[in-house]
């Protein structure tokens, strides 16, 4: 039986990465599948791999008005939600001293603000016992060079969890964080990582995790559908690290 059979799930973030892999892991598992990018031709390129019966909605998680039109959308197509993943983020690494009022202020939109109230818009359409999923990152518990504000941001996230599990206990509804460790994603070149140091980029990465080697974003999807399933219904308040054991190091 598929363990999301019956089920809707909304991801922003969903069209490339680990959302894209995430719902693509929930559409194989029976769910309805709501994505949420900020360009067209993406959310179209994510929709021919995830079939007829995904929605795409294109928008910008820093603007708030767009959540709204977007729990609307999805009340209109597939009526109701039981699964939230809020996994859309934006990364900015340099050190504190270089950081401007601009650079800080559009992490937390996206990181932060985003997920406060794209969780709180959603919650009206979501059905009891349902899961939320908080995409956080190892940098909101582990120190790592040049990402304090990134870090902060992540970290408010998982402050948001523990107390949305305990407020929306009520109501059965499940609430964890999943904090991936060095993935294996477009967002590499986002962060200046091009093809010619990529080689040497691996094999340092290589070196610092003990699993040897970066995750994949199906590995990160595999945890996210074990949060969404009733496989973790005695699971909430959790902060999942799926990091090849790098923030033991």
């Amino acid at each position: 039986m598929q363990r999301l059979s019956g089920k809707v799930a909304l991801i922003t973030g969903g069209n490339s990465g680990i959302g894209l892999a995430t719902a693509q892991a929930f559409a194989a598992e029976g769910a309805r599948v709501a994505i949420v990018g900020r360009r067209q031709d993406a959310v179209d390129a994510a929709l021919a791999h995830l079939g007829p019966d995904a929605m795409g909605f294109v928008g910008d998680v820093a603007d708030l008005s767009m959540h709204e039109r977007l729990i609307e959308a999805v009340k209109n197509r597939f009526g109701a939600i039981d699964i939230y993943m809020a996994n859309a983020g934006t990364a900015i690494l340099e050190p504190s001293a270089a950081v401007t009022v601009d650079n800080f202020d559009l992490q937390f939109a996206i990181n932060t603000r985003a997920v406060f109230f794209g969780v709180t818009r959603a919650l009206p359409l979501m059905r009891d016992k349902g899961s939320i999923i908080l995409t956080s990152s190892i940098a909101g518990t582990k120190v790592m060079d040049n990402h304090a504000v990134y870090a902060g941001s992540k970290a408010a996230v998982e402050a948001f969890a523990r107390s949305w599990a305990l407020e929306l206990k009520a109501r059965g509804i499940r609430v964890n964080v999943l904090s991936p460790g060095p993935v294996d994603t477009p967002i590499l070149a986002k962060l200046g990582i091009s093809d010619d140091v990529r080689p040497a980029f691996d094999k340092e990465m290589a070196a610092a995790i003990p699993l040897g080697r970066m995750g994949r974003p199906d590995e990160l999807a595999k945890a996210a559908l074990f949060l969404a399933s009733d496989d973790s219904m005695y699971v909430t308040g959790v902060n999942l690290k799926v990091d090849g054991g790098i923030s033991l190091t």
